[in-house]
């Protein structure tokens, strides 16, 4: 999972990049249309489109249909951003193709009939969007899709008419929000057309001080434009929260340690806890590790720590023997952390 283990650009502030583009094949009804025929036409024309194609990318996924993975395991690929709640909800008409790294995934019949997904550690934007136009090359090749010359890609919701793609950016901005700065920061970010999301993107709610910034706009607007006015916001963003951790560690260095610290010690003897409270936990111990306060742990510790602490991972690798899913999540949590420790 290579934003979960690796650490990009502008890595101290920016969890990952994410592009993602909308696309329907022509002359087949929007999947919330679609008859059973339909539906397996689809999955098994971008299936033999990615595997039948000629490039090495047709050697990097694996095929997974939504209905025959469990409960568990598709909460797990909601959880990795691999796929989204809606993948999830209409499991039953639906399929993923993802690649070994898990950088990648092509959600079928979700929303739309493809949604080509890459997700990288840090601002990677322009990779991730060279990355995916191969793929969608690949598959245009073989399924002519659904276009218009004045409206762009033709998509079930309007608002993702034109290029049909949504970069977002995941952001952890813990001093900002405390500092209540986030609530200006909000409405400016409305006015230009950047929408602001929780950890699971559209209709989540903020948690752990984490938020997705994404373009609203796709009709009349170049990728390459909007890539260009997401990348300004996001530097802008970054340097604005830089900014107010260097005042923060100046004006009480000693009170931001104390608060660092004692997160770690709950997180490391706590016997109970939910997620609210473990993201929260989290986020202050993210913030130790991003300015130098904490040494004892990394960044790709507290990005494992959030994946192991949400409930399908649980559900998956924690004690089977207990009930309480809060239970559960504090000796997962407390066992990852001083496994840590041991290793340093």
């Amino acid at each position: 999972m290579s934003w979960i283990n690796d650490i990009g650009p502008l890595g101290d502030v920016v969890l990952s990049s994410r592009i993602r583009l909308a696309r329907n094949l022509a002359d087949i009804p929007f999947p919330q249309a679609m008859d059973k025929i339909d539906r397996d036409s689809v999955i098994h024309g971008v299936y033999r489109s990615i595997a039948g194609s000629d490039s090495p990318i047709g050697e990097e996924f694996q095929f997974l249909s939504m209905k025959d993975l469990s409960h568990v395991d598709r909460q797990i690929l909601v959880e990795k951003h691999l796929a989204s709640p809606d993948l999830m909800k209409y499991h039953e008409r639906s399929a993923i193709l993802v690649n070994w790294q898990e950088e990648c995934s092509i959600m079928i019949n979700e929303e739309d009939h493809i949604r080509l997904q890459c997700i990288l550690p840090g601002y990677q934007l322009k990779r991730g969007l060279d990355y995916l136009d191969n793929i969608d090359d690949i598959i245009e090749a073989q399924l002519p899709y659904a276009f218009d010359p004045n409206l762009g890609y033709l998509t079930s919701c309007p608002t993702n008419l034109g290029t049909g793609m949504r970069a977002s950016i995941m952001l952890h901005l813990p001093i900002l929000a405390t500092t209540g700065q986030m609530k200006a920061m909000l409405q400016t970010l409305a006015k230009i057309g950047v929408t602001v999301r929780g950890l699971y993107g559209e209709g989540s709610e903020v948690m752990g001080d984490i938020y997705q910034i994404s373009n609203q706009i796709t009709l009349g607007a170049s990728e390459e434009e909007i890539i260009s006015n997401l990348e300004i916001v996001t530097k802008q963003i970054v340097q604005k929260e830089k900014q107010a951790r260097q005042l923060a560690l100046a004006g009480s260095r000693i009170h931001l340690e104390d608060e660092i610290w004692r997160a770690y010690g709950t997180m490391l003897h706590a016997r109970c806890m939910d997620f609210n409270e473990f993201m929260e936990l989290l986020s202050t111990l993210r913030l130790g590790v991003e300015t130098g306060i904490m040494t004892k742990i990394d960044i790709k510790t507290i990005n494992r720590l959030m994946i192991m602490g949400q409930p399908g991972h649980l559900r998956k690798y924690g004690d089977k023997t207990i009930g309480d899913l809060d239970i559960i999540r504090a000796e997962v949590i407390s066992k990852l952390l001083r496994s840590t420790e041991l290793e340093n």
